[in-house]
Formats: C-alpha cells, sequence, structure tokens
C-alpha cells in the first residue's frame, strides 16, 4: 500500500467521529482476524496491546512489548486490511513527554490513522501517572498529532480498580483540553459514569470500552452520546474459548469438535486479495 494512502486513511478516521451516529470498532490481534473485520464490513479496526502481547507469550502494561515491535504489527494489519488502523500504544512506549511525541511521530510515519496514550506507567507498584505528568505527555502527543492522526487519550483509573470518576473525569477533561481527539476511560461501571464523561468532555468524542457481560446495549451508547465502541481483548478470548470449547471435545475423542464454516480456504482468499 503506498504512503500516499495515510492521509486518506487518516482523514476517513476522523470523519467517522464526526459522525452522527455511534461506531463500533472491533480489535484484531493478527491478519487473519483483521482481515475477517474488514469483509465484515466494519470501517476502521484496532489493535489490542493486550491480545498482541499474548500472542507472543507476554503480559501487558509492563512494557514487555517493545515500540517497534508495535510498530511493525499495527503496520501489516494496516496494508493487508486498507483499513484506518487505531493503534493501542500503551503509555506511548517511553518516560518523558519527548519519547511520546516520537512514537506518535513514528505511528504515522508507518500510516496509523489512530493512536491511544494511556497514564499507565508500566510499574505494576504505581500503575498510574501523577497528574501532571499524564497531562504533559499527552500534550507532546499532541504537538505531533495535530491533523496527522487521531489521538486519544485515556485514563486507566478504573481499569487498575481505581474507583474515582471526579479523578477520571479531571484527568480526561485536561486530555481534551491539551489536544486529544478522543476521550477513553475503559471499565466505566455504568451508564450514568459513562454519560458523565461524555458531559465532561464534549463536544469532543468519548470511546467506551464494552464486553459480552456489559449491560449497555448500542441504542443506549448512542442515546447517552458515545461516539465510538471498542472491544478491548474479547475479539481474542472469544477466539481462544472456542478453541477451549473444542479441545476439550477433542480430548474426550469427539474428532468432529473443530467443525466450522469457516475453512483455511477462505482466510488464504482473503489474503490474496
Amino acid at each position: 500500500m503506498s504512503d500516499n494512502a495515510a492521509p486518506t486513511r487518516y482523514e476517513q478516521f476522523a470523519e467517522l467521529h464526526r459522525g452522527p451516529d455511534t461506531f463500533i470498532m472491533p480489535n484484531a490481534w493478527d491478519v487473519p482476524s483483521a482481515l475477517l473485520f474488514a469483509e465484515a464490513g466494519f470501517k476502521s479496526i484496532a489493535t489490542s496491546s493486550a491480545a498482541f502481547a499474548a500472542t507472543l507469550g507476554r503480559l501487558d502494561g509492563i512494557h514487555a512489548i517493545g515500540r517497534d515491535t508495535h510498530l511493525d504489527h499495527a503496520a501489516l494489519l494496516t496494508s493487508v486490511s486498507g483499513l484506518p488502523i487505531n493503534g493501542d500504544f500503551e503509555d506511548g512506549y517511553g518516560e518523558t513527554p519527548e519519547d511520546v511525541r516520537t512514537t506518535v511521530e513514528a505511528a504515522i510515519a508507518c500510516g496509523l490513522a489512530g493512536i491511544g496514550i494511556e497514564d499507565t506507567t508500566g510499574d505494576l507498584a504505581n500503575p498510574i501517572r501523577d497528574f501532571d505528568d499524564a497531562v504533559r505527555r499527552i500534550e507532546a502527543a499532541a504537538a505531533a498529532a495535530r491533523g496527522r492522526i487521531v489521538l486519544t487519550g485515556r485514563t486507566d483509573n478504573f481499569l487498575w480498580g481505581i474507583s474515582d470518576l471526579e479523578d477520571t473525569i479531571r484527568r480526561l477533561t485536561a486530555f481534551a483540553e491539551a489536544g486529544a481527539d478522543v476521550l477513553y476511560a475503559p471499565n466505566l461501571p455504568d451508564t450514568a459514569s459513562i454519560s458523565a464523561v461524555v458531559k465532561a468532555v464534549a463536544p469532543k468524542p468519548v470511546n467506551v470500552l464494552v464486553s459480552p457481560q456489559g449491560t449497555a446495549t448500542l441504542a443506549e451508547l448512542r442515546t447517552i452520546g458515545v461516539r465510538r465502541i471498542s472491544l478491548g481483548v474479547d475479539p481474542y478470548t472469544h477466539a481462544l474459548g472456542a478453541t477451549k470449547a473444542a479441545a476439550a471435545k477433542l480430548a474426550d475423542g469427539d474428532l468432529t469438535a473443530l467443525a466450522t464454516d469457516l475453512t483455511f480456504g477462505h482466510i488464504i482468499d482473503l489474503i490474496k486479495r
């Protein structure tokens, strides 16, 4: 794919956030999953740092995957799918705001349409960065991103068990003011919390992470004003869940356990396209 297509993918992705409707952005973990999502008609795809790390036998959130490795992964999904790809890039892969800016520049160079930067540290004992540091990193990211890649500013308070909605909104509001294009706080506990976030950062769009166990429907999230929905690791764990169930049957001697309407020939055809 020509690098000349990158500005078009960026504009397509940015336009999805300006539109009147809520869109779903599934998270792929490899080439076949990205191609299947593209075939299903999705207009954009995200990476999942957690799912990608798991495919390599590593853990997410502790800097076990380097910037270049994730950039190569995201660039590959871009080239094979032809869709705008949003990179889930943890804390920006660097200790300083300038490191984060370098990561954003590299993401632009490899043709990504979007990038998420979160306020984590990679330190399990102290997982969330202090407020000022987090804001400075988004400011640096925004300086590089403006007009070239959609920047999502993300706080992981609730993901790490810090159930502080006031601080979460304070961070997201500051990220919006610092130049983030989209705001995101995974694991918000209910629709009231989601609605509070949407109102606090309006008119900027909000991404919400949903799961099969969630209680909010697409119609409810649309009514609240959520613009973008992502799925995190759930597509990957769904695939692994099917494998686990089939493995148990196969271990019991059921030689039909792996039957599926998806053939490998279909995957080959998608790759050939």
